[in-house]
């Protein structure tokens, strides 16, 4: 076991599948973080994750998030305090609404295991 401490980097260590900017955090063996960002009227591409699940919570910024998963679909107004769970197979997509980048810590489980995880969607946007 490893007690893994992380500080979050300035600029960005990677891009996701989806084009958000990763900033990678803490991590464990059964979970990983990560800090994802858009830029003020970005929008991401629409994905789904093949054998992970993630819980976001935004934490800077204003936007849209699209999630659909079988027959349910929903829209939700992305603002500080929003927390989003992202089942395994959901399809999903954010944008970034606001004049100010929007920031969300995402909670991946299993951790994050490489970039062939995400595969694109028809998303809304």
């Amino acid at each position: 076991m490893s007690l893994s401490t992380r500080e979050r980097s300035h600029h960005p260590d990677v891009t996701a599948p989806d084009g958000s900017e990763v900033r990678i955090l803490a991590a464990t063996s059964r979970g990983s973080m990560a800090q994802f960002s858009l830029p003020p009227g970005a929008v991401s591409k629409a994905v789904a994750h093949r054998s992970v699940e993630e819980v976001w919570l935004v934490t800077h910024g204003t936007g849209r998030m699209w999630r659909r998963l079988g027959a349910a679909e929903v829209m939700v107004e992305l603002r500080a305090g929003i927390s989003v769970a992202i089942p395994v197979g959901a399809h999903f997509q954010f944008r970034n609404d606001g004049e100010e980048p929007l920031h969300c810590v995402g909670v991946t489980m299993p951790p994050w295991p490489g970039m062939d995880e995400a595969y694109e969607v028809d998303g809304v946007w």
